[in-house]
């Protein structure tokens, strides 16, 4: 009973007021216990670590697979810009709440997903739950709903992005058909990459293969570490237990 009344009265008010990494957001109210849970610094510190290691007032971050937006609330505050793509719409309407409420000019927000190509792609999300912070191209089913998606070079060309000092990306298992665009700007750029790998949503058979040809293509980056900044060795990657569970690597100069 004491929950559902925090709920209501977090929903009456318009906004649940919580912190990032110590930050003080106005935060909105429908995700009240991810937000007690980041607040309480129990989700993801090693990505606010890497956020505060790599950005800086003269850099822009791109994000992408931003879902409601705590790694761009964040990052907006650290950042000369933020770039980021949430296609999922029901998590791209949280994000942009939560933008609108603490008034953040310095982020460009886009509810389309980075694809191979322009075109319309169905996603969904694993759990069946929209905005559930799952949804993937590489799922397709009922639950789901169509996303408009556009090529790299399409939005690359559209933009400067010469300050891009960090690029997260998270979405999902589609990193291994979408990375590979970017590769060319990514060997010129050089910035540092945050990487989740989704190796488990990949059939069995294709998971060793595909995480290999992967991590082969960003060879261009000397240095892999984890996300709590430890080196680690791409075979490390490659072994059966590694390609059975959800990693986050760090690749940089």
């Amino acid at each position: 009973m004491l929950t559902q009344a925090r709920k209501m009265f977090y929903r009456a008010r318009g906004f649940y007021a919580g912190t990032l990494n110590g930050e003080p957001f106005r935060l909105d109210p429908y995700h009240s216990k991810f937000w007690r849970k980041a607040a309480a610094g129990d989700w993801e510190p090693e990505t606010f670590s890497v956020l505060d290691r790599y950005l800086s007032p003269t850099s822009d971050y791109l994000d992408i697979g931003a879902w409601i937006g705590p790694t761009v609330l964040y990052g907006a505050r650290k950042a000369r810009h933020v770039w980021c793509f949430e296609p999922d719409p029901t998590a791209f309407r949280h994000l942009a709440w939560n933008l609108e409420l603490n008034d953040i000019q310095n982020v460009s927000a886009f509810g389309v997903a980075l694809s191979d190509q322009f075109g319309v792609a169905r996603m969904a999300s694993v759990r069946g739950e929209p905005g559930d912070s799952t949804s993937s191209l590489l799922h397709d089913g009922a639950h789901g709903s169509d996303a408009l998606t556009i090529a790299w070079d399409q939005f690359e060309a559209a933009n400067d992005l010469s300050a891009v000092s960090l690029v997260k990306m998270d979405i999902e298992g589609a990193e291994f058909f979408v990375l590979p665009t970017l590769l060319p700007w990514l060997r010129k750029q050089r910035p540092t990459l945050y990487l989740s790998l989704h190796s488990p949503l990949l059939a069995e058979q294709d998971r060793l293969e595909r995480t290999k040809t992967l991590l082969e293509q960003l060879s261009f980056y000397p240095n892999i570490t984890t996300d709590k900044l430890q080196p680690v060795q791409v075979e490390m990657l490659l072994e059966p237990e590694a390609l059975a569970q959800y990693r986050t690597i760090l690749l940089h100069g």
